[in-house]
């Protein structure tokens, strides 16, 4: 390894800037390097600039996780909820880097809402502004609950302007702008925002991360209201002692629950540990049901009774993950019902966590895939070493499949582009948890979505893409269409492999939309002699013995010229007669003969689509014989 190229790895352990990168192979060309040396350089500095990125992507990652543990370990012992707040927008600010950041509450009593907390902000007046519900970009998260980024404030007319709102970010020089609801049920309480004084874009991932400090925000606002409340409750205790007496141990309870639901969340803790946790807290049997069947209708954030039953719905943003139901205990008090509740508030937290988990390593394994398709020349090492930590060898043989779900028989409306996008995210979905079972990979592409699974033994890529088109289609009930390629002996060993397998998937899966066999999951093996044509290994043999072979053999085995019959029958336009005269043979010898061939071919050989084919296997097979001689 040459000085230059040492100095890259220098660069790199002291994190210097990109630019700093160009150095080593403008000194090397200054003092009269060769080509060689310097496209040696030009590799090497390409390769720790990749190795940079994936650096900083990885600390950029450690970040947020770090800042969003912070957070949850700032909520766990929430004392001061300004403080907290202020540490939600600070690290939000931070992580976005953006300019400014603040946090806007609603005030129900004056029917508008105001400016609780801001960072990075210049202007007294922004600081101090309070604006009427429905107004400016922070009026249109409230009202849809829905996160909102525009790339220039005053040139969007997507919202209401005022002057009063306009003044005052013109104050604040502000011209890019993202807010996430604070949401508490299905109600909102305010809005997070991260904005800049310069025009940007803001990427998925930054709307996700700030949603992800608004879920944090809007937690401690709803636990400093219930700290407000017990405070009150305890003001009330300390005036009437009976009372005290009376609810001590249902107090007990609830500061048990309240600490072991801590513990739990800290521990990383399930959800079956929530409700065995507060079914010893509540004195019943508390329960976990995906799916509610009771009488009673759920509501975000209650607790309600249902017979002897009491349920609380376990859901976030408007989503119902399911409900904890308590039995065995009939009589609740509103302390315990609150137990309840905000046991279903854990279990909430506890499901988006799992589900952020299992997203993060869909994207993961995907952008392995990707890798693997876009940059074969990737060190081989340390594709291996990601894909151990995904439970994928990539060492092993694997098949490479196209899935689609086609809609060209639907006729185009305004929601078309919705739809396709809804389709594509849902197949991606279903494909990536299909690719996890199966140790395996999974990535949005083109349209549809490409999987690298692994090809077990006595598998084919023909069955293994119609497995995958029944339970693909079965997850989406609806007809996902699947192509193969051949199998890829080793990924990781050639990954150029992989590209060339796609295409090869995706031509097989054009070819069964054009075929009209929507819905089904083939290999070029499947598709005849059109399968020959797009399959990039030109398998003749395996074609000529899947076509032809039955009669071959019996040929071989018993002395007989079925072969050359079938040829002569298709020369003389498959008529009897004419065959005959072509072999020197009796009209029934042919008849006999035709009649043996359709027992071996089957009964629709001599169809126009099957005729074709052996027609094709019957020269291809003739050129093998007359190479071999």
């Amino acid at each position: 390894m040459s000085q230059e190229q040492v100095s890259y790895l220098e660069l790199l352990a002291r994190g210097a800037a990109t630019e700093a990168y160009d150095r080593p192979v403008l000194l090397a060309r200054a003092s009269g390097a060769g080509p060689e040396a310097l496209a040696a350089l030009e590799q090497a500095k390409q390769l720790a600039l990749r190795v940079r990125a994936e650096l900083e992507g990885r600390r950029r990652r450690e970040a947020e996780l770090s800042a969003l543990f912070e957070t949850a370990h700032d909520l766990a012992g929430l004392r001061d909820l300004d403080a907290v707040l202020r540490a939600i927008v600070q690290r939000a600010r931070s992580l976005l880097g953006t300019e400014v950041a603040y946090l806007s509450l609603n005030d129900p009593a004056a029917g508008d809402t105001y400016m609780r907390v801001t960072e990075g902000s210049v202007s007294a007046r922004f600081q101090q502004l309070r604006l009427g519900m429905g107004e400016g970009l922070g009026g249109l998260v409230a009202q849809t609950a829905r996160p909102y980024v525009t790339d220039d404030y005053f040139d969007d007319p997507r919202f209401q302007h005022t002057r009063t709102i306009d003044t005052a970010v013109g104050d604040e020089g502000l011209v890019a702008i993202l807010g996430v609801p604070l949401t508490l049920g299905s109600q909102v309480i305010g809005v997070l925002f991260a904005a800049d004084r310069r025009a940007r874009v803001f990427e998925r991932e930054q709307v996700a991360l700030l949603g992800s400090f608004a879920a944090h925000a809007a937690v401690a606002i709803d636990t400093a209201n219930l700290l407000a409340e017990t405070r009150s409750a305890l003001a009330e205790l300390e005036r009437a002692n009976d009372i005290i007496r009376e609810h001590s141990g249902v107090i007990e309870r609830a500061s048990e629950v309240h600490d072991r639901l801590t513990e739990l969340v800290l521990r990383g803790g399930g959800v079956h540990d929530v409700a065995g946790a507060v079914s010893e807290v509540l004195g019943g049997t508390v329960e976990f049901a995906e799916e509610w069947t009771g009488s009673a209708r759920l509501a975000d954030g209650h607790a309600l009774r249902d017979g002897d039953r009491w349920v609380a719905a376990v859901s976030a943003g408007g989503e119902t993950f399911g409900a904890l139901v308590l039995s065995g205990q009939p009589d609740l008090d509103p302390v315990d019902q609150r137990t309840l509740e905000r046991a279903a508030l854990v279990t909430s937290l506890l499901l988006l966590a799992r589900r952020s988990a299992g997203e993060a390593e869909q994207r993961v394994r995907g952008e392995l895939l990707d890798d693997l398709l876009d940059a074969p020349d990737r060190d081989r090492r340390l594709l291996r070493e990601r894909a151990a930590r995904l439970r994928t060898d990539v060492d092993a043989p694997h098949v490479v499949l196209a899935a689609r779900i086609d809609r060209a028989g639907e006729k185009a409306d305004a929601d078309t582009g919705v739809r396709e996008s809804a389709d594509r995210q849902r197949l991606w979905s279903a494909a990536s948890h299909l690719a996890a079972t199966r140790h395996g990979l999974a990535s949005a592409r083109d349209g549809g979505t490409v999987l690298l699974l692994p090809l077990g033994p006595g598998d084919t890529a023909a069955e293994l893409a119609r497995q995958t088109a029944r339970h693909l289609g079965g997850a989406l009930h609806e007809p996902v269409t699947v192509g193969a390629s051949s199998p890829v002996a080793a990924p990781a060993a050639s990954p150029g492999q992989v590209s060339t397998a796609y295409e090869e998937a995706r031509r097989c899966l054009d070819a069964l939309l054009l075929l009209r066999r929507a819905g089904e999951g083939a290999a070029s093996e499947d598709l005849g002699f059109l399968g020959l044509l797009l399959a990039d290994t030109r398998d003749i043999e395996g074609f000529v013995e899947r076509t032809i072979g039955q009669v071959v053999a019996y040929d071989r085995r018993r002395g007989t010229d079925l072969v050359r019959t079938m040829d002569a029958y298709f020369a003389s336009g498959m008529s009897p007669a004419r065959t005959k005269d072509d072999l020197h043979v009796h009209v029934n010898t042919v008849a006999q003969r035709i009649e043996r061939i359709g027992r071996l071919l089957g009964p629709d050989w001599q169809s126009p689509a099957r005729a074709l084919e052996i027609q094709l296997a019957l020269r291809l097979h003739a050129m093998s014989a007359a190479v071999a001689r």
